[in-house]
């Protein structure tokens, strides 16, 4: 794995820049290691706003429960999947994680 590739991953969760790069670097799109951490990433993001929205319109239940809880999953998966991307590993996360393999960034 090439240090472009591991400093890209740890970019693509910490920093928008992260995903230009990756998607203005066709070696970086190759990179199947690259392009697993940009969707895990991207579907984390997708998460954090389908909580937001839905702890937004539900009211009390979505402001003392959804909200919360929703807000802390994310900040633990957010970490994991940094931890994931400084050892050089491609796990998915856990519980959203599999809904990141139908899609492809990689070529």
């Amino acid at each position: 794995m090439a240090d472009n590739s591991k400093l890209c991953a740890i970019l693509a969760w910490l920093f928008p820049i992260g995903l230009i790069w990756f998607f203005l670097d066709d070696k970086l799109r190759r990179d199947k290691y690259v392009a697993h951490h940009v969707t895990q990433s991207l579907v984390l993001f997708i998460f954090v706003v389908a909580v937001n929205i839905a702890g937004t319109i539900i009211p009390i239940l979505g402001w003392f429960i959804i909200l919360p809880v929703g807000g802390i999953m994310a900040l633990i998966l957010w970490i994991m999947g940094i931890l994931s991307a400084i050892g050089g590993e491609a796990k998915p996360l856990p519980i959203i994680g599999r809904y990141g393999k139908n899609i492809k960034l990689g070529q």
